[in-house]
């Protein structure tokens, strides 16, 4: 009996009651990955914009978040979201993509200014700490955002078409 199936036995409950969830747990974890390579991409590139070619930070961040969030759309596409994408890149989900990772900047921003900025304050003295618990809170929050809209809008399942 493997460990799945003794699990399954000996948690008969937990077991029904998690394992309709696990693709898109896998789905998350998936994400997760994927924007964690993707958010040190998008740090390595915005540095050599900036130091190395001198580029205003403006430019330096531009250009490196569309590098990342491209990087994003093809391993999301091939790998995450495989099963909705058929690994195929499409312009269409791609313009939805960058218009749901343009949200995600958008939650990650004003979260991070609310946290440290009005909450952490009320529990944190140092200023440095505040705002690494508002960018932990930000990273989160951008996280759940583009999560779901990749999840319920750009990688959704659709009816089969003729192209198809």
């Amino acid at each position: 009996m493997t460990v799945i199936e003794q699990l399954r036995f000996r948690f008969p409950r937990a077991a029904a009651a998690v394992e309709p969830r696990l693709g898109f747990m896998r789905k998350a974890v998936s994400f997760g990955l994927v924007g964690m390579v993707n958010s040190l991409l998008d740090l390595v590139l915005f540095s050599i914009g900036k130091f190395l070619f001198g580029w205003p930070v403006l430019v330096a961040n531009t250009v490196s978040w569309i590098i990342a969030v491209s990087f994003s759309y093809v391993m999301n596409s091939k790998f995450t979201f495989a099963a909705e994408s058929g690994r195929r890149l499409r312009w269409r989900a791609y313009a939805t993509f960058v218009l749901s990772g343009i949200f995600g900047f958008l939650a990650n921003t004003v979260t991070l200014f609310v946290v440290a900025n009005y909450i952490a304050p009320l529990f944190i003295a140092k200023e440095s700490l505040q705002i690494t618990a508002g960018k932990v809170c930000a990273i989160f929050a951008s996280f759940v955002v583009n999560f779901s809209l990749s999840h319920f809008i750009v990688f959704r399942r659709r009816p089969a078409t003729a192209q198809d």
